[in-house]
């Protein structure tokens, strides 16, 4: 392993401190469609620092993979911006956006049908490798090919390398689509929902294997995930933004999120964790009890805060007059590589807290190693 990280792939620079590889400013994006305009994403402000992870958590329809493809240029914003280093993907000319395309992979979340069931293990990795001339001839893309392997743990490489995906495990093709995002040196993995479709078991290996590539490779990962229980597993010293129908609602360190909850929203999703212990289990559905199991339609988004008609937390005159806006909570400091520490859209919560959680005697990582409610594991 340690011969083959020699080589693959080159050493970068050391990143600027202050400056993230990835930052969405305002991002939105509004589809055209029979029934109206649909606000699938309505506002969204994110960075993704080098060799960090911030997952964006949801329910499905939340708007995570609509901003997952924007952040990786699949999709135009139709408003906001999506830079890369500083630089608007936008504004970018023919070099920087190949070098930007480069840079961001995205692995997808069907690992059988993100293969081309007509290509071979060594022609799925060297195409990229190919395309941009990175290999010299056959034996040197196989070489390569080899290499990428050896990464994903899947060895000996000999045994995979002219396989084709119907005679691979969903395990050992989600491997190779890992494989595959890494051959192009990338800086930024966006994995959107990477690991829901496999084994409890298979997805913890996976997960150990994406971190490991995190600290040897120093790649920045935004992870979305519908699983806090997950996101906790793979984040525990990175960040969590929490999504709820195109807006982020609270977001902040994965200590701080997971084991002090804020917004109603996030803890209803953690209340919906398998939890082993029966009396935790039992106190985290009574504080996620939510008021309706319906989700509002994003062509008829409800008045104020969209969360309110299912918030057990609601106020009339309050909550649905007028759209709570993201802000930071308190005057403590943000952690480290991290933005604007711990925010908030809530107004229950903002005007109950006086918009200063650090007078509360909240428990986090820092203080005791282990956050209040965070006994469930992955």
């Amino acid at each position: 392993m340690s011969d083959t990280h020699s080589r693959l792939p080159a050493q970068r620079p050391a990143p600027a401190g202050a400056e993230p590889l990835l930052k969405l400013s305002g991002l939105e994006q509004v589809f055209d469609t029979k029934k109206g305009k649909v606000p699938a994403v309505g506002g969204v402000d994110l960075e993704v620092r080098p060799g960090k992870v911030l997952c964006l958590v949801g329910e499905s329809g939340c708007g995570k993979t609509t901003t997952a493809r924007a952040a990786a240029g699949l999709t135009r914003p139709t408003g906001g911006t999506v830079a890369f280093r500083g630089k608007d993907v936008a504004g970018m000319n023919s070099a920087e956006r190949l070098a930007y395309r480069r840079a961001v992979q995205y692995i997808h979340q069907d690992p059988y049908a993100a293969l081309n069931p007509t290509r071979t293990v060594f022609s799925t990795l060297t195409a990229g490798l190919r395309r941009h001339k990175q290999v010299r001839s056959k034996a040197e893309a196989r070489q390569k090919a080899s290499e990428l392997l050896r990464l994903v743990d899947l060895t000996p490489p000999e045994s995979y390398l002219d396989s084709y995906p119907h005679q691979l495990s969903g395990g050992q093709r989600q491997r190779v689509n890992v494989a595959r995002s890494l051959a192009m040196n990338p800086e930024l993995l966006i994995c959107d929902e990477s690991t829901s479709m496999l084994d409890v078991s298979i997805r913890v290996s996976l997960l150990n294997t994406l971190g490991r590539l995190r600290d040897e490779l120093d790649v920045g990962f935004l992870f979305i995930t519908h699983d806090l229980a997950v996101a906790k597993y793979f984040a525990w010293d990175g960040e969590i933004a929490v999504m709820y129908l195109g807006k982020v609602v609270e977001h902040g360190p994965t200590p701080e999120v997971v084991g002090d909850p804020q917004h109603p929203y996030t803890k209803a999703l953690i209340g919906a964790v398998c939890e082993p212990d029966p009396d935790l289990a039992k106190a985290n559905r009574a504080a996620s009890g939510l008021r309706s199991a319906d989700i509002p339609s994003l062509t008829a988004l409800p008045s104020g805060c969209a969360f309110h008609p299912r918030c057990p937390a609601f106020e009339p005159g309050l909550c649905d007059d007028a759209a709570p806006p993201l802000i930071r909570l308190g005057d403590r400091p943000a952690a480290p590589g991290a933005a604007d520490g711990r925010r908030l859209a809530c107004h229950v919560v903002a005007r109950d807290r006086g918009r200063a959680p650090s007078h509360d005697p909240a428990v986090t990582a820092s203080d005791t190693g282990t956050p209040r409610g965070a006994a469930w594991s992955a």
